[in-house]
């Protein structure tokens, strides 16, 4: 197995263990609500550790991944962005693992008013890096397929893109104490998460594969 292909994997395992990680951990924290708390402030806490590891393996594996890709892209003509946005949304995680958040409170608290913090300030900034980076990298990925003939994993990715936006600007109005949405924003935010991850593990098999 190639280098490139062994690095790939990384990002294929990545978005799953990220997945599988803060929703068993969600489910064991006493007190956290995972219908509407969102998924970062499983950092916060003494297991806030469990979380903070999750944020740096997943990072670890995406920015291998995005090192990867920048020569197994070279087969399609090379793509700057394509392993680029990849490697911003691997360097974000890491940034959100090591800025703790403040929104949202310590699992079990679900007051309105949260004390915002410099470290909050920055896990959001680098939590945004993180969303932007993979919805802009849907469009890349959209046209790569494009440009090859896959016009059924063109469409998967440009509906996936849209459909992640949504997502985003839908729970992000959400963890406003204020918004209707705020009892269901945390699994708004799953289900977002999950969906941009899913799309990244599956794009990178495609490619694996047909190498």
């Amino acid at each position: 197995m190639e280098i490139s292909t062994l690095l790939l994997w990384g990002g294929v395992i990545a978005g799953p263990l990220f997945i599988v990680t803060f929703l068993i951990e969600g489910a064991l924290r006493e007190g956290y609500n995972p219908m509407r708390q969102p998924v970062s402030a499983l950092s916060i806490g003494r297991r806030g550790w469990v979380q903070q590891s999750n944020f740096f393996i997943s990072s670890i594996l995406l920015l291998a991944c995005a090192f990867g890709l920048s020569s197994m892209l070279q087969i399609y003509g090379g793509s700057l962005w394509g392993f680029l946005l990849i490697g911003i949304y691997g360097a974000g995680l890491f940034g959100a693992g090591i800025f703790v958040t403040d929104v949202g409170g310590a699992p079990g608290d679900i007051s309105k008013t949260v004390t915002r913090t410099r470290a909050g300030i920055l896990h959001d900034i680098f939590s945004t890096f993180v969303f932007v980076s993979l919805f802009a990298a849907c469009f890349v990925f959209a046209h790569l397929f494009a440009v090859i003939g896959a016009y059924g994993w063109e469409i998967y990715s440009i509906v996936s893109g849209i459909l992640y936006l949504c997502g985003f600007i839908l729970f992000a109005r959400g963890f406003s104490p204020a918004s209707r949405l705020a009892p269901i924003a945390g699994l708004l935010q799953r289900l977002t998460i999950s969906l941009g991850a899913i799309w990244l593990a599956l794009i990178l098999l495609r490619l694996i594969l047909v190498l």
